[in-house]
């Protein structure tokens, strides 16, 4: 806890003036809040023994003196809750940017085992309760200490029996306070978790919502979000069951407190050993007292569950990523193309069965390679080794000569080009997901990409051509013109080695030669990786490897493996 306290505090760090500021202002507020039963005490005293003229004189003053300090008051809560809040709000900032950015280093890994609206939750729900204790909590704390220490002065100053009939009932307020607000605490841990959960499931239907259509499962759907909703209102319940008992417990403690205080203080004016005048401030100063300890009280609610979201967020930002650049990482340059394995061997877990064993291999640069296999043989595992989306368990991975692990991971990953089956596009125009493949290009090199791609006729017959919003995954086009936007990307893009994950395989015929008369063109010249689901459309390659659960099984070209009539003679047929 000590750890992350400290490293809760460093966020006011570019804020210390706003943040002092906002100290020195809390302080005011309550030192005028502390000012006024004193005068109104003073009145009830003097005025009564003037004369109308003096009292009345007294009075004007007096009343220009509160005017005045209610106009300070005014500006320094205005300071509280305009400036202040602004604070919080920068720091949210400040913590959205950071969490978001450790999220970019995060490797495959670790989102394989994540879900999206988990990870959404993070860096939106907890952040907000987070700031909320950032800002409010100081604050909070130096007005209810001034406003308790103050007034606790003023009241042993007024009546030391008074006084102690007040505390009477405070060390079970604490107590009772206590108690609850440990219930609390796991009560809000349990609603975010279930949030969580929630924005999980919507996220997850959101995304697969034509899925959910096309199979007329909206009502199966309806039940499943039904179950996690019931579930976080089932935890909603018990959190404000709880903070039900605490708020109507704090205001009935507050209540006796004052009946105790109204009792006492009968009693000792009915004796002369309280006056009037004191009697009355001293009800006005205890609920000066008894309203910052149940903000202090309420604070340890807020705390509970800033403090709960911030060790999330925490626990997020203190995941080391599976896969990172070495300290004395050098740039990948020049780069020719050849990739060499070295008896590599992977499993994505430990203890996990192994998805590749003992590969050797040597891909020429400029060479085209296939690779082909019955799924979960391994060739997409294998491709995803070369960018180091994974690091492997065992041997190594060489680009021209140089170990992966060596080089920094952008170097590696810019000489990289990838074309997928399930090509992802993001929401905006078509320009501006064809730039992603190397932002800042010149709008002429954005088209000539495009052509080169067989994409740009296509685009100008959209309505607006290149500025033409695609929708959210790119659902306004075609599997085939989708496909070729992601192919125009890896064209602006230029790297001199290239893999096709199956990306051709979702296509109709027609699309299929069009895209395939692209890719041909991209590989031209590049050391090229295709991963084939129709062997047909790799006949051509220079050479093509079998791969299975036991390693590189067979080699060479179609004709040559087609003599062989081996494993992959069968594929061919069967695929034919």
């Amino acid at each position: 806890m000590k750890n992350n306290l400290k490293k809760m505090l460093s966020y006011y760090k570019p804020y210390l003036g706003t943040f002092f500021l906002d100290m020195f202002f809390a302080v005011v507020a309550s030192a005028i809040a502390l000012v006024i039963p004193l005068v109104v005490r003073n009145i009830t005293a003097q005025i009564p023994n003037m004369t109308p003229e003096s009292g009345m004189q007294k009075i004007l003053t007096i009343g220009a003196v509160l005017i005045f300090l209610v106009i300070v008051q005014f500006f320094a809560n205005y300071y509280i809750a305009y400036v202040g809040h602004v604070m919080g709000a920068k720091m949210e900032y400040d913590m959205r940017a950071e969490i978001f950015s450790h999220y970019q280093k995060l490797s495959f890994s670790f989102f394989d085992d994540q879900k999206v609206g988990q990870l959404m939750s993070r860096i939106t729900n907890d952040l907000f309760e987070i700031t909320e204790l950032l800002h409010h909590g100081p604050e909070n704390i130096v007005i209810s200490l001034i406003k308790i220490v103050g007034a606790l002065i003023i009241l042993a100053g007024i009546s030391g029996y008074l006084t102690l009939s007040a505390f009477v009932l405070l060390p079970f307020m604490f107590l009772f306070a206590f108690i609850l607000n440990k219930r609390m605490r796991k009560a809000f841990r349990q609603n975010r978790v279930k949030i969580a959960e929630i924005n999980t499931q919507i996220e997850d239907n959101l995304s697969g919502i034509r899925v959910v259509k096309s199979f007329a499962n909206e009502d199966i759907e309806n039940e499943k979000f039904k179950a996690g909703n019931d579930g976080f209102l089932t935890a909603k319940k018990a959190s404000y069951l709880n903070m039900g008992i605490f708020q109507s417990g704090m205001t009935a403690f507050t209540l006796l407190i004052n009946i105790v205080v109204i009792t006492v203080g009968g009693a000792l004016m009915s004796k002369g050993l309280v006056e009037v005048p004191d009697f009355v401030a001293f009800l006005l100063y205890i609920n000066i007292f008894t309203e910052p300890v149940r903000t202090l009280v309420d604070f340890t609610e807020q705390f509970q569950n800033g403090y709960t979201g911030f060790e999330r967020f925490v626990e997020m930002v203190s995941i080391e990523p599976d896969i990172k650049d070495k300290e004395d990482a050098v740039p990948l340059t020049d780069v020719k193309g050849e990739i060499r394995f070295e008896d590599v061997s992977f499993k994505y877990k430990d203890g996990a069965h192994r998805v590749l064993r003992h590969i050797d291999l040597n891909i020429p640069a400029g060479s085209y390679v296939a690779l082909v296999g019955s799924s979960g043989g391994g060739k997409t595992t294998l491709c995803s080794l070369i960018p180091r989306f994974y690091d492997v368990t065992k041997g190594s991975i060489k680009i021209d000569g140089k170990d992966i692990r060596d080089v920094s991971l952008k170097s590696l990953r810019d000489n990289i080009g990838i074309v997928q089956q399930d090509v992802y596009l993001f929401a905006g125009t078509v320009y501006d997901n064809i730039s992603y493949g190397r932002p800042g290009a010149s709008r002429e090199e954005i088209i000539e990409a495009s052509k080169l791609a067989n994409a740009h006729d296509f685009i100008m017959s959209l309505p607006e051509g290149y500025e033409t919003d695609i929708g959210q995954r790119g659902v306004k086009l075609s599997g085939g013109q989708k496909q070729r936007i992601s192919i125009a990307r890896v064209f602006l893009k230029n790297p001199p080695i290239l893999i096709f994950d199956e990306a051709t395989s979702a296509l109709d015929n027609e699309s299929e030669n069009i895209v395939k008369e692209s890719l041909e063109r991209l590989a031209k010249n590049r050391t090229t990786l295709v991963i084939a689901h129709r062997l047909s459309t790799i006949r051509n390659a220079q050479r093509i490897l079998v791969l299975t659960e036991n390693g590189i099984e067979e080699s060479g070209t179609h004709d040559e493996l087609i003599k062989k009539n081996g494993i992959y003679a069968s594929l061919y047929k069967w695929n034919e």
